[in-house]
């Protein structure tokens, strides 16, 4: 029987939603931030490109996922002193000297690091206690709580940078990832569940074995091809923009505030329809979706920053309806007691084709210009549709209804 949270939907809602605000709001600052502060004083294209593998954490979390998985007790033994240790980072990155971009990447490499590490346990606590109809709600709320974080952290207060300052801005960010880790008091813990296979934990870095079969393969492909073209395209989006005469503000109103209310919108509209229709019609649809949302950045780059509102919306509704359905499917791939763990290898490989291209992204924007690379961005966006339209359904642990 599935383990069952005491105080119910509405409880284990409230936990992911405070949860995965945790790890959205110093993503949402960093993000925000650092490519502009770097194209500001003069840094390259390459340079920003580069700047993507401080994310590498999550694209490596697989190897302790499996560690993170069998500590004893309720997974806020994890959650907490992590989310403790990253606020503990942003105040010192406050005291820090103010916008020094050294500290600044030592920061979120490091906040990279206890957010993957935390992410793990959320990862299984969502996938233990959420029942088959709550998955797309739940993956819903988890994306658009993200989203809610980015907006706090990657909109309101890149926005107060000038009026609060440097300190206070960072000391604003810990103190709220203080206050959403309450609810891990107040929701009782669920009980864990034994692993069906000991062994399969030792085994979790092959993934040759994780994704064993064809059917495995043609689940692998999806996962490395699905958010390719987005991430690869919006990673130029915040150099573009300054090149076109925005600053850190206006940026940060743009795509921290108004692009993540989209993208939360669009979380939970992906979840609910996730639910309702079947998990390969919801990822063919919206991956079909990507194609002329991501084009509308390509008009930006053509037409100027004046569109650059529309693009917004558009683009981050999308990709947050996509991102939900993905993440559904993902949660139907995991084997009790593994949960953690198998919902992680998973979200490596996103990250890992998402983390390759952006990186490659500089390279590809410095020699095609911004029009030329969102184009082929753009037509990325086509690869996991004609995927899914090419294989069948899939069988037994693989399935893909």
């Amino acid at each position: 029987m599935r383990p069952v949270v005491a105080s119910g939907t509405a409880g284990r809602i409230l936990l992911l939603t405070a949860l995965y605000f945790a790890q959205g709001l110093p993503f949402g600052i960093f993000t925000q931030a650092l490519p502009v502060m770097m194209r500001q004083q003069g840094h390259s294209l390459e340079a920003i490109g580069l700047s993507n593998l401080l994310a590498l954490p999550w694209v490596l979390k697989f190897m302790w996922a499996p560690a993170v998985d069998h500590i004893r007790g309720p997974r806020r033994n994890v959650i907490l002193p992590l989310n403790l240790a990253a606020a503990a980072l942003l105040v010192a990155l406050g005291l820090t000297e103010p916008g020094a971009i050294g500290p600044l990447v030592a920061v979120v490499f490091s906040c990279n690091l206890l957010a993957a590490t935390q992410d793990v346990a959320p990862a299984g606590l969502a996938v233990e206690t959420l029942r088959d109809d709550e998955r797309g709600l739940g993956n819903g709320v988890q994306v658009a709580g993200y989203r809610l974080g980015m907006v706090f952290g990657g909109g309101v207060l890149v926005q107060l940078f000038g009026s609060w300052g440097w300190f206070s801005t960072f000391a604003t960010a810990a103190a709220a990832l203080v206050v959403v880790s309450a609810p891990l008091f107040w929701v009782p813990p669920a009980p864990r569940v034994p692993p069906a296979d000991p062994e399969i934990g030792a085994q979790v870095l092959r993934w040759d074995r994780w994704f064993a079969g064809r059917d495995g393969f043609v689940w692998f492909v999806l996962l490395l091809t699905y958010k390719l073209g987005d991430a690869f395209g919006t990673a130029m989006v915040k150099p573009m923009l300054v090149d076109q005469g925005l600053d850190l503000e206006q940026i940060g109103a743009l795509l921290g505030l108004r692009g993540s209310v989209a993208g939360m919108i669009g979380a939970l509209i992906g979840g609910a329809v996730a639910s309702r229709v079947p998990r390969r019609t919801a990822l063919v649809g919206f991956g079909l979706l990507q194609v002329p949302a991501l084009a509308t950045w390509w008009g930006v780059a053509r037409l100027g920053p004046a569109y650059a509102p529309s693009a917004v919306i558009v683009e981050h509704l999308v990709s947050g309806m996509a991102t939900a359905a993905l993440f559904t499917a993902m949660m139907d791939m995991c084997r009790p007691g593994r949960a953690g763990t198998d919902y992680t290898v998973q979200a490596s490989v996103v990250v890992l084709a998402q983390g390759v291209f952006a990186v490659a992204s500089g390279w590809s924007a410095a020699r095609l210009g911004f029009e030329g690379h969102l184009l082929v961005a753009t037509a990325l966006c086509l690869v996991p549709v004609v995927w899914l339209a090419r294989v069948r359904s899939g069988s037994a642990r693989f399935r893909l209804a």
